[in-house]
């Protein structure tokens, strides 16, 4: 691909601590074989896989290809086919990341042996790990000095969550820093990666008709959606500790929130657009203990049913606890105190056993300040709306109103739709090829800077505070519904609703 950037040209090794597990299986490998297929890699490329469990090379290799053969539906010759075109070769180091020894022969293992040390080249860290370990991975490498910079490129690339609090994302980045620079660390929020969420800036910032609008002069409100229509699954233990606040909230909703809302950057570089987003972020009002009960509601679901199967409440899912108050169900009000948008409210919502998966954002607009209508037609005038849907049916919609055909003047809302795959040809490419193809070539715009995640977490933490020290009740609903009724008692207006994707 002429116009696509490759990674470096020189050797490049990326090392999957992880390498076993779930996340490399299903995600990274079928990313690295599509990069591979379409050029995209460097011309050498060795995938150095770590992790305990005792494994051959050539057994690393076919588990791999054996991989992305079940996530692409292909037959495995097609997978050995494209990680041929950019010569990847692939090896494996039984470890585990706990122990020092492993990265000593990881070090080893790079530069050749100890009677035979190379020059290491380019190295790119995957840590597809549990984030308890990123800090020991982290002083692993560095205490063997994989870290330092001397004969090519070192990044560190690691997964959210990134702490679980404010305090402890601050250490994890101080821990982090003590080895390598912010510039060589590439956090992952793989929301940030998929094509409708950058499109958020294409529609805002190349369309003159679109950003004139884009105020508290006309926007009424904002309305955040992550649905899922799923439960725990087998993440019952995880999502115990972890909740809807930090599993959705203080990551994927607040970097759709930051480039939802930022102001124009004066440029495309990383980070030109990532000072944007903290500026936002830095604007974003916390909530006080006294506004909790006024802008937060917290709910969990009970038995019921998505498209008609029966589904069992979140108490009765494996590895949580029948007493539980975790909630799997969250809506806030927030308030952005800057120039663009004080006094326009943001709804957020996000929750797990919703009717359907969708994600959205909504600015529905003022009502026109007069009508020079027939009083039988002003009674059917609702506001504009323009939504932007991220997923899963990529598109924008904008609703304005139309006079109905027919002697008498009546009015009616409709709606301009345009949808991603129907319009371009061109397929998007998955969250995890994007990520890695811009860690291989340094570009950091879509991954999220210390201060982001500081910034993400200091509006986060006063309901973490909260949730322990004020009485705020926890709702139910019933899985196959849109959430709690007492999630409309944060809207401003009574006569404003959550929109039904």
């Amino acid at each position: 691909m002429a116009t696509t950037p490759r990674a470096d040209e020189a050797a490049t090794t990326i090392v999957v601590f992880g390498a076993t597990g779930d996340l490399a299986h299903r995600k990274l490998y079928p990313a690295l074989a599509s990069l591979a297929g379409s050029g995209q890699l460097p011309p050498v490329v060795t995938v150095l896989g770590v992790a305990r469990t005792e494994m051959e090379d050539a057994e690393f290799a076919r588990t791999v290809i054996e991989s992305v053969a079940k996530a692409t539906g292909e037959d495995e010759e097609r997978g050995v086919a494209a990680f041929a075109k950019c010569d990847v070769h692939f090896r494996y180091l039984p470890g585990s990341a706990a122990e020092p020894e492993t990265f000593q022969a990881l070090a080893d293992a790079l530069r050749g042996g100890p009677d035979g040390p190379h020059p290491i080249g380019n190295c790119l860290f995957y840590l597809s790990t549990a984030p308890s370990l990123f800090e020991a991975i982290a002083d692993g490498l560095g205490a063997v000095g994989l870290a330092h910079e001397d004969d090519g490129f070192r990044r560190f690339v690691v997964e959210k969550p990134f702490g679980h609090d404010l305090e402890s994302a601050l250490d994890l980045t101080g821990h982090l820093c003590r080895w390598f620079e912010e510039r060589q660390i590439f956090r992952i929020d793989h929301y940030l990666a998929k094509e409708t969420v950058q499109n958020i800036l294409a529609l805002r910032f190349t369309n003159t008709i679109f950003e004139p609008l884009w105020n508290r002069r006309y926007v009424d409100h904002v309305q955040i959606t992550v649905a899922e229509d799923l439960g725990v699954e087998h993440r019952g233990a995880f999502y115990e500790h972890a909740g809807a606040l930090r599993d959705i909230v203080q990551n994927h909703v607040m970097q759709v929130l930051a480039l939802t809302a930022m102001e124009p950057p004066a440029g495309f570089q990383a980070d030109v657009v990532r000072d944007e987003k903290v500026k936002l972020l830095r604007s974003v009002h916390p909530l006080e203990l006294d506004e909790l009960e006024k802008h937060v509601v917290r709910a969990q679901y009970t038995a019921g049913e998505i498209d008609g199967v029966p589904v069992p409440g979140y108490r009765e899912e494996e590895g949580v606890d029948p007493h539980s108050h975790t909630e799997t169900y969250l809506a806030l009000r927030l308030d952005i105190d800057n120039w663009r948008w004080a006094g326009v409210p943001f709804y957020i919502r996000t929750g797990k056993r919703l009717p359907r998966r969708v994600t959205e954002v909504v600015l529905r607009y003022k009502e026109v300040p007069f009508l020079p209508l027939p009083p039988s037609a002003r009674d059917t005038v609702e506001p504009n709306e323009l939504v932007l849907r991220i997923q899963p049916d990529a598109g924008i919609e904008l609703a304005f109103a139309a006079k109905v055909p027919g002697q008498a003047f009546q009015v009616r809302r409709v709606r301009l739709e345009f949808s991603y795959a129907q319009t371009f040809a061109e397929a998007a490419p998955e969250a995890y090829e994007r990520v890695l193809h811009d860690a291989l070539v340094g570009d950091a715009t879509l991954f999220i800077r210390s201060d982001e995640v500081e910034q993400s977490w200091r509006i986060v933490q006063p309901l973490i505070d909260g949730f322990d020290q004020v009485s705020l009740a926890l709702n139910k609903y019933p899985a196959g519904s849109w959430g709690p009724a007492a999630a409309h008692s944060l809207l401003r207006s009574p006569d404003d609703e959550w929109r039904t994707p």
